[in-house]
């Protein structure tokens, strides 16, 4: 476990509404008026959560780069949860099992936005490869706005590996790159169906890629070669979600 102070007015509400068993104790600016930030006090405060009010330059130091809006939270990060946790989640969500897998995906903030659509979309779990990823960090936290408090994130050893069983567990693998001629909106995307984007320079692992059921693009008819991953995450995402409605 590891402490780390998250900052700003969603990802603090984030864990206090989420995990508030995590926030060891809530820093709020001498002098602030901001009535959300004073919601949050009183919310620490009912859940028994030391609050201490504290200068503009520490909560600045605290916060870094970024913007911390008067508020910030002394947090216990949990781990990122472990391959045996997906039987379970396949067995809880069964036929609307809809999950996303990120091969590559290092940066902070484009891991976070992908969280954050992966918890839009209600899907069953983001997997990771436990050498190609950052963790639940800080940045990451702020940038998902609550997303990585409401999706399991999944770090796997063998991601290769970990597809297969899921192929065996009956879920179809969708997995996104350029250079392929089927479009994205001709698969089928209903039923137990995981999707993979790889990083946006060298894109899904050779291994990732040919354990695939299907390989697909976004059609992109602007000259564009490709979009930001966590950009191509929400149209992959909602196109499957789009499908699923559909047959309702």
């Amino acid at each position: 476990m590891s402490e780390s102070w998250i900052v700003g007015i969603n990802p603090v509400e984030g864990a206090l509404s989420n995990d508030a068993t995590r926030v060891r104790e809530v820093l709020v600016e001498n002098g602030q008026r901001n009535p959300r930030v004073h919601e949050l006090a009183e919310q620490a405060m009912a859940l028994n959560i030391p609050v201490h009010h504290r200068p503009r330059e520490q909560l600045e130091k605290l916060a870094g780069a970024a913007r911390h809006q008067g508020v910030a939270a002394l947090y216990e990060a949990p781990p990122m949860g472990h391959e045996n946790d997906l039987a379970a989640l396949l067995e809880r969500d069964g036929s609307a099992t809809l999950i996303l897998v990120l091969d590559g995906v290092t940066d902070p903030h484009n891991l976070g936005a992908c969280l954050r659509s992966a918890a839009a979309a209600k899907v069953t779990a983001v997997i990771v490869p436990k050498d190609r990823a950052v963790g639940l960090t800080p940045v990451v936290r702020r940038a998902s706005a609550g997303g990585a408090d409401r999706v399991p994130l999944v770090a796997v050893t063998n991601l290769a590996r970990t597809l297969r069983e899921l192929k065996e567990a009956g879920v179809w693998i969708t997995g996104l790159a350029g250079d392929t001629e089927q479009s994205l909106y001709g698969v089928d995307l209903k039923g137990p169906v995981a999707l993979v984007l790889g990083s946006e320079g060298e894109g899904m692992r050779r291994l990732t890629r040919e354990t695939c059921d299907f390989v697909a693009k976004i059609p992109m008819p602007g000259a564009m070669e490709s979009l930001n991953v966590s950009v191509a995450t929400g149209v992959v995402l909602f196109e499957a979600l789009r499908q699923r409605s559909a047959v309702r």
